[in-house]
């Protein structure tokens, strides 16, 4: 069987197409799953540069989509056949997060091997079935990013119709929280330095659009193109360097998801307007299982299909789709298939 490992240290020169032992029969409870696609995230490159550090020897890659090939005794859930994708928390069932769920020490790709992989043998409640009709590199931006944004709207900050969304940036958790918000008929307001990045997320339906490079005090134009109100929701993946911004540009009583370090792990907060606003910063990391299968069942029922900026193919294709991601030039979804 190949797969796509990384050697410690970590680093993109360290990534290896190597040829493992099958896994073989899936036990009781466990499916056999043949892999066909994965997508990068913010996550994965974080281990794959070694930023993270994991196993000496590991199998990256938290998200993974394929079909089922066997399945194990007392299985129900599934059948041979069936096309599936995997969990980012595969412990995490339900309910609200524990301290296990905050190590990452079962997350694929991190503290356990993960999909980039021909095959795998896992628990069936490691996966979930994907969205009907879609393609294995669809259903893999589901995992980690794609369930990510529908927490924060739809789980977190109980997004409704006529609410204002801001996303920051042009990424994947920001892209599909443009796609939910839109069809759960909010106005959506998106961030970039690409001007070009923002005439793309105008096609996708943002009502407003902002170039922080061009207005780098956009906390302020958020607060003039909602008449001094502010966004009710933000989607804040900047971290340090934007959470002040964000700050300015939520209203009063408002909430930010904060999802990501793309600035940096630590920075100052302007806890005083943070106080007047009397807002709510919710930090998240991905989601559990039930919400994942909440999210697949929204996804039938509106027909919503994420977006692929740069599609690779094959495992040996990851090192240079990781190169892209790092690059900042991609738009939507980075997605390898094999």
């Amino acid at each position: 069987m190949q797969a796509l490992t990384l050697t410690s240290p970590g680093g993109l020169d360290n990534l290896t197409l190597s040829t493992l032992a099958d896994p073989g029969r899936p036990g009781e409870g466990e499916v056999r799953v043949a892999i066909h696609a994965t997508s990068l995230n913010y996550h994965d490159l974080l281990v794959a540069e070694g930023a993270m550090p994991t196993a000496h020897q590991r199998i990256l890659m938290a998200d993974g989509a394929g079909v089922v090939e066997e399945v194990g005794e007392g299985v129900t859930e599934f059948a041979v056949g069936d096309r599936v994708v995997s969990c980012f928390f595969p412990q995490w069932a339900d309910g609200l997060p524990f301290s296990r769920v905050a190590d990452f020490t079962c997350t694929p790709g991190d503290g356990a091997d993960g999909f980039a992989a021909e095959y795998v043998v896992r628990p069936a409640s490691h996966f979930t079935h994907a969205p009907v009709g879609w393609s294995h590199a669809e259903a893999a931006t589901l995992t980690t990013s794609g369930l990510t944004a529908w927490r924060a709207l739809v789980g977190d900050a109980i997004l409704k119709a006529g609410d204002t969304m801001l996303a920051l940036g042009t990424g994947g958790v920001s892209i599909t929280a443009l796609q939910i918000a839109k069809a759960m008929g909010a106005r959506v307001i998106i961030t970039s330095s690409s001007d070009e990045k923002l005439a793309q997320a105008r096609t996708l339906g943002a009502d407003e659009t902002i170039n922080y490079r061009s207005t780098p005090d956009w906390g302020k134009a958020v607060q003039d193109l909602t008449d001094g109100t502010g966004a009710d929701v933000v989607i804040e993946v900047g971290g340090p360097g934007t959470l002040a911004q964000s700050v300015t540009a939520v209203r009063t009583g408002g909430h930010i998801a904060l999802i990501g370090v793309l600035t940096g792990h630590e920075g100052v907060v302007p806890t005083s307007l943070l106080m007047a606003k009397q807002a709510k910063i919710q930090g998240l990391i991905v989601g559990n299982r039930r919400q994942q299968q909440d999210f697949i069942r929204a996804l039938n029922q509106t027909g919503l299909r994420p977006v692929i900026g740069h599609r690779f193919t094959g495992l040996s294709s990851l090192a240079d789709a990781f190169a892209l991601q790092r690059s900042g030039k991609h738009f939507g979804k980075i997605t390898v298939e094999w």
